[in-house]
């Protein structure tokens, strides 16, 4: 039976990297937001001028479109831009996860830095 015994310098090394990873995924994240809050702000505004423009033409009825009717065709104007606003916050959704689960794995290393401490001292 083989035992994983762990150093004190191991396990600061290992919180040394999860920092540096940490550092990278943060700065991803924050260029995800970025992308996504410009992507929305896209989005919204050729909604705006789509909407503004089915509100001043009729339908092929003769009337004008409805509310809902415009707010679909804005809709369907525009759906590259939903589907990158859509991907844009996924991304910031995974990303957001991530760094969330990075910092779960540092608050593991301290602990097991606390154990080998005591253990240790113990010894």
């Amino acid at each position: 039976m083989s035992s994983n015994i762990v150093t004190p310098a191991q396990v600061e090394a290992k919180l040394y990297a999860l920092s540096k990873e940490l550092d990278v995924i943060q700065k991803d994240l924050e260029n995800q937001e970025d992308n996504y809050y410009l992507t929305k702000a896209k989005y919204e505004v050729a909604l705006a001028k789509s909407r503004m423009t089915y509100a001043s033409k009729s339908s092929p009825t003769g009337k004008n479109y409805t509310v809902q009717e415009r707010e679909d065709l804005a809709l369907i104007e525009n759906q590259d831009l939903h589907f990158l606003l859509a991907q844009a916050e996924a991304m910031v959704k995974a990303g957001r996860a991530n760094a969330s689960r990075i910092k779960t794995q540092v608050d593991i290393a301290r602990s097991i830095g606390t154990s080998v401490r005591v253990s240790m001292e113990v010894a």
